[in-house]
């Protein structure tokens, strides 16, 4: 809904928001450079971030800096805008050149254009600059924080926005407190914001008390929503002396007129600790961002007796090792019906297989949402995607991206030679070493293929027909000539909830003792706190960590984790109040000529018994028989209805794919690349229900009293709705209305 222009006459970019509503608020935006110096050459610009970054890159490999591209000087309207402009300029030597970037924000383009004019000079920064410290100067006063104080506060703020354990309880009490947001509920605390927890048993230490209600105020100027909790822990007596100091120093901090008035959210909760439960106590301890205690003093003391973190040096990685294949001879692909120059059809068109070689991606990330009613995944032709249970949005196992750019991977599984140390992945995610990826899309399945380092891969993945459980099924065949010692090791970032930022502070992990399976759940979600999830590699891990930093390194990526390359053991950490992963290792020995399996299982169940029993019974499972089972009923359910038209692309289309797609992405998934939502359309799923009438009409028919069952006795019904909580949004859109009736009309005729 971004609209981008360029104004010549300033070299400035400018953008706005179409509205949504004619009363809906504008804004507009513009960003500028101004250059002190010798300027060379035309500015360039750019508004487009898939231009600028290039597909499955980052901002630092950005396609526009690593080759050198000239920016492309359009605008318009972008799926995904940006500002970027780009000024050459000449140094001369021993010589000092300048550049002030600026982004200005304003209500309309008439008050932009003047900002616009207003900081369009080489002393604008220098003025602006000033009167910035001079605000700054006038809040702390108005706070009475001095400014050594003030960077104390800052310092605070960073493990309230990006947990860090060294600021929380130890692992073992935030395992023990673990519980749900609603027990929090009895002490009038929403768990919404971030904790900052302050103990106290002394009325000596009432200076602590003092110091945080003015960090709270600090951080509420700034923009940062946090609750601050003050607990007494003085034993009960008659005289309060200690909890009336703390209320009257709350009372006193809040008395004073505040500063501005666009202030965040955050409150501030005094307790008593005699007047609190056991569960209570441990569970404030559990999921507090910060604890303090007042006995050791000031927030600067407390700071100083922090541990330096470890291995959190900004250091960079160097890329993979990889030993690229020999470049073939150039040959036709093979023959696929329709293909594009990426892709085509296989199998009578029930395969879409795409053909990715020279570092080449397709335009946009192209899925296969792979689904049974409850649980499934999605898998892009580069290997990126994300797996859930039970609700596509609600719980997320791994993460979900709708970023059609990068396409961040949330689940990999690397290959290293421990020779050599060249590193690699089956799928062009999330190392692409510019050999031939090959993408095979089937109904219930993905399959990737790919040869490098002598080692041909490949990748089947799938779920069973009803089980919680992904399957991945990684085959290496030695085409080497000599013996070779490989490790793999399978890794998924764990989320559990709907962001990853927002249930990793709560998720814990451990090492299942009679599977040796990882097992990992949030008991801080309210939807689906009791469930476990687990990842596997059949029972083969000898190595394992469930920390992301660890395995990632700081600044790190999964294109490049730090613990492959830097040949660093992974150290077994589970536990609480970690950056959670899930990174399982095994290596395998592979004769000259000969081929290995490795299988990973990622899922989740109601229970870690139920986890454990299913871990079990698919570690003895005939895999290839479950595969069949999910072929099998696909194959049956497209082929009930088979059509036959002058145009083989419709007969492709309407021979398998629509109605999988409608089944598997529509129905059970409620989710793809554009959108995961979890919920159920009234009006959508009911059009989408219909399309099953003949070939599933029992499927139908579910859906029908599912829909009948949301709306209300006045005729109006909920637009959307989650079918785990029945949350959503009642609405009198008229044409939800006439779904129902008319979906239902349909099944009668057709089903009798």
């Amino acid at each position: 809904f971004v609209q981008t222009e360029y104004l010549a006459e300033c070299g400035a970019l400018i953008a706005t928001r179409r509205p949504r509503s004619p009363d809906e608020p504008r804004i507009w935006a513009a960003h500028f450079a101004v250059v002190e110096g010798e300027i060379v050459g035309d500015l360039q610009y750019e508004s487009d971030r898939a231009r600028f970054i290039g597909r499955c890159r980052t901002v630092g490999t950005a396609a526009a800096i690593e080759h050198h591209q000239p920016l492309s000087n359009t605008v318009g309207t972008v799926l995904d805008p940006i500002f970027s402009l780009r000024s050459r300029i000449r140094v001369p030597p021993r010589k000092v050149a300048r550049v002030a970037f600026w982004t200005l924000v304003a209500a309309t383009r008439a008050e932009l254009l003047d900002l616009i004019d207003k900081h369009h000079d080489r002393s604008a920064f220098d003025r602006v600059k000033t009167l910035a410290w001079t605000q700054a100067q006038v809040q702390l006063r108005h706070l009475g924080v001095e400014a050594e104080e003030a960077a104390d506060f800052q310092r605070l703020a960073a493990p309230i926005l990006y947990a860090d354990l060294r600021f929380r309880a130890p692992s073992e009490a935030i395992i023990r407190g673990a519980a749900p947001q609603s027990g929090l509920w009895p002490l009038s605390i929403s768990g919404d914001l971030p904790i900052v927890l302050l103990r106290i048993d002394d009325i000596e230490d009432m200076a602590q008390v003092r110091q945080l209600l003015r960090a709270h105020e600090y951080w509420r100027l700034k923009g940062l929503s946090v609750d601050l909790v003050i607990v007494n822990e003085r034993a009960s007596s008659y005289i309060q002396d200690l909890q009336i100091a703390i209320e009257t120093a709350v009372r006193s901090s809040q008395s004073q007129p505040p500063l501005s008035e666009g202030l965040a959210k955050g409150s501030v909760y005094t307790l008593r600790s005699d007047l609190m439960s056991v569960d209570a106590r441990s569970l404030l301890q559990s999921i507090a961002r910060v604890v303090l205690v007042a006995r050791r003093g000031p927030v600067a003391s407390q700071l100083a007796r922090l541990p330096q973190p470890v291995g959190l040096s900004p250091i960079r990685h160097p890329k993979p090792s990889v030993s690229l294949p020999k470049p073939a001879s150039a040959s036709p692909p093979p023959d696929l019906e329709f293909f594009n120059g990426l892709g085509g059809f296989d199998k009578d068109g029930r395969e879409y297989v795409t053909i990715l070689d020279a570092g080449r991606t397709t335009p946009a990330p192209w899925i296969n949402v792979i689904a049974n009613p409850t649980f499934g995944f999605q898998s892009s032709v580069e290997g990126s995607g994300y797996t859930w249970a039970e609700n596509s949005r609600e719980n997320q196992l791994t993460p979900w991206s709708n970023d059609p750019v990068g396409d961040p991977p949330g689940e990999a599984i690397y290959i290293r030679d421990e020779e050599t140390f060249d590193l690699w992945s089956p799928t062009a995610q999330p190392i692409q070493d510019g050999g031939t990826y090959i993408a095979r899309h089937g109904f219930g399945y993905s399959r990737f293929e790919h040869e490098a380092n002598g080692i041909a891969l490949e990748l089947l993945q799938y779920v069973p027909v009803a089980d919680p459980i992904k399957i991945s099924r990684l085959t290496l065949r030695n085409l080497s000539g000599r013996p070779r010692r490989l490790s793999i090791t399978a890794y998924a970032e764990w989320v559990l909830g709907t962001s990853r930022s927002g249930s990793g502070p709560f998720l814990t992990t451990e090492i299942d003792g009679a599977t040796g399976a990882m097992l990992a759940r949030n008991p801080w979600g309210m939807a689906f706190s009791g469930r476990t999830a687990f990842a596997d590699l059949g029972g083969r891990q000898t190595a394992r960590t469930a920390d992301r930093t660890e395995f990632l390194g700081r600044n790190g990526g999964p294109e490049s984790p730090a613990v492959l390359i830097g040949r660093v053991p992974l150290s077994g950490t589970t536990g609480a109040g970690l950056d959670p992963c899930a990174a399982l290792q095994c290596v395998v020995e592979l004769a000259a000529g000969a081929t290995t399996e490795v299988v990973c299982f990622l899922g989740q169940c109601a229970t870690p018994d139920a986890a454990r029993a299913l871990i079990a019974r698919y570690r003895e499972a005939d895999l290839d028989a479950v595969l069949k089972e999910v072929t099998d009923r696909w194959q049956k359910l497209l082929g009930a209805v088979q059509v036959k038209t002058p145009d083989r692309a419709m007969d492709i289309m309407l021979n398998g794919w629509l109605l999988y797609q409608t089944l598997a992405c529509r129905i059970w998934a409620r989710s793809a690349f554009y959108q995961a939502s979890g919920a159920f359309g009234f009006r959508d799923q009911l059009q989408d229900s219909m399309a099953l009438t003949f070939a599933s009409p029992d499927e139908t028919r579910r859906h029908l009293l599912r829909a009948a069952a949301r709306q209300f006795a006045e005729g109006d019904v909920q637009h959307w709705w989650l079918p785990h909580s029945g949350q959503g949004v009642r609405t009198r859109i008229s044409d939800d209305r006439v779904w129902l009736a008319f979906a239902t009309a349909i099944y009668v005729v057709s089903s009798g």
